[in-house]
């Protein structure tokens, strides 16, 4: 699992809940596969990729947003909970506080990487 240093410094920056939010949701990604990827885009933020966008991170004042990058993903146990309906993609806002199923995350993930080894989302729904 390669972690990106860059991505470290980001997290850094975080609140201690966003930050340990954030390590959680990497390594559920990094666990749903072990050829998952870590950049920076947008000059400072931390994405996650394989084939495609995977994921994103960003925090805020109130919360940590993950971004999923991929419209039609199943998520059967209801991670997502914002961008329902959006063209690119979801995201799940994580709070001080809230409870996070990484068994679930980690096949959300795992549903996003398929999709983009398919020729991604788009190609599939067309």
């Amino acid at each position: 699992m390669g972690h990106d240093p860059r991505v470290d410094d980001y997290l850094a920056t975080l609140p201690d809940w966003q930050a340990a939010f954030a390590a959680r949701v990497r390594r559920a990604v990094h666990e749903a596969d072990p050829e998952v990827e870590e950049t920076i885009k947008r000059t400072r933020l931390p994405f996650f990729v394989l084939r495609g966008n995977i994921c994103g991170l960003m925090g805020t004042s109130d919360h940590l947003n993950v971004f999923v990058y991929d419209p039609i993903a199943p998520d059967p146990s209801g991670l997502i909970n914002q961008g329902h309906g959006n063209a690119t993609a979801r995201s799940i806002q994580l709070y001080e506080g809230d409870a996070l199923d990484e068994e679930a995350l980690v096949a959300l993930f795992r549903a996003v990487i398929a999709n983009n080894r398919a020729g991604g989302w788009r190609k599939l729904v067309r």
